[in-house]
């Protein structure tokens, strides 16, 4: 009995001591490898783990870092306004015979691969340009070096897509639309589509180049015909439908080799859906057009006519269900995405 009362006297006092031994150790220790030890304070408390039931192959543990995840998200924009405050109304065009491609590159540095985002908002709509080409590259250069401003302008969300049409037969931009349609859509699900000659350049960027509930004729009035209004009917040039809209259409006939009657064809397509055609003030849709003589391959095509006679027969059988091509490239470009297609022979 004696011997455990002398041995917890001397354990009683030797505690005081043994205590600051240990208080001094933790804190060496502490300074020594500050940086794991403040690493491995805040993974262990940041770090949570999720139970997830997996589908048929038992239960799956995840780990979640919520700090990680608020880095990952940055604030999301607020909507565009309706009316652009950027825009700047009628312009007078220029066209510098110096300009190059790369002139254009350089002028439009937040552009990649065609494709352009507002960066200060959230674009209302977004738009993809379809262009049918085929040798007319200085009209080319002159088209981005005034569409890309005139299009950042009103804060589009967009992409120019340019579609060539390979080999010398004869020219089809109907079924090169098609294409364009078809391709833009494997690489976002665009909600507008500007169907748009290279050669007609917008002289006022009130004319808004996105979509409406009904398809949209962009060009009334061109220089080469001192602004004259163009008839009611007439559907050509520059247009613009949904996504949907050209597809309920099914778009344009694979059929019309040469110039003449396509947009004559797709104008009855859109009148047997009942939909209507709506377009801009007067003042607002001009449009310069670039000079240039007839295109060799782009004859006028003699079968117009009775092409566009056949319209309400064929329209459910000829159009995006039947367009065959074979795609030979595809060039993202700094400016526009390059689709070089064979669409086959008349």
């Amino acid at each position: 009995m004696g011997f455990c009362l002398s041995a917890c006297k001397i354990l009683w006092r030797t505690k005081y001591c043994v205590l600051p031994v240990l208080s001094l150790l933790v804190l060496a220790w502490i300074a020594t490898f500050p940086g794991e030890t403040v690493r491995s304070v805040l993974v262990s408390s940041a770090t949570t783990q999720t139970l997830v039931k997996g589908d048929g192959l038992g239960d799956k543990l995840h780990s979640t870092t919520g700090a990680r995840d608020d880095l990952n998200n940055p604030p999301q924009k607020v909507d565009c306004p309706k009316v652009s405050p950027l825009l700047q109304g009628a312009k007078n065009l220029s066209f510098d015979s110096s300009l190059t491609l790369n002139d254009v590159v350089t002028e439009n540095e937040k552009v990649r691969e065609g494709e352009y985002e507002p960066p200060d908002c959230a674009a209302r709509q977004s738009v993809a340009i379809l262009i049918p080409f085929r040798k007319r590259e200085r009209h080319l250069v002159y088209f981005l070096h005034h569409l890309h401003p005139f299009l950042q302008r009103q804060q589009l969300h967009y992409a120019i897509y340019v579609i060539n049409q390979a080999g010398n037969v004869t020219f089809n931009r109907a079924k090169l639309l098609n294409v364009g349609y078809l391709e833009a859509l494997k690489d976002y699900s665009w909600d507008c589509f500007i169907l748009h000659d290279v050669d007609l350049i917008p002289e006022n960027d009130h004319n808004l180049y996105v979509c409406e509930d009904q398809p949209k004729h962009l060009m009334l009035a061109r220089n080469s015909s001192r602004y004259k209004l163009m008839s009611p009917g007439n559907f050509g040039g520059v247009t613009a439908l949904t996504r949907e809209q050209f597809f309920q259409v099914n778009g344009f006939s694979n059929s019309y080799w040469g110039w003449g009657c396509e947009d004559d064809e797709l104008y009855v397509r859109v009148k047997l859906q009942k939909m209507t055609i709506v377009r801009p003030p007067e003042d607002v849709a001009r449009y310069t057009m670039l000079f240039h003589t007839r295109d060799k391959g782009n004859e006028i095509n003699e079968d117009r006519g009775k092409l566009l006679r056949q319209t309400p027969q064929i329209w459910r059988k000829d159009g995006l269900n039947s367009c065959s091509y074979k795609t030979l490239s595809i060039d993202r470009l700094p400016l526009y995405v390059n689709v070089t297609v064979d669409i086959g022979k008349p």
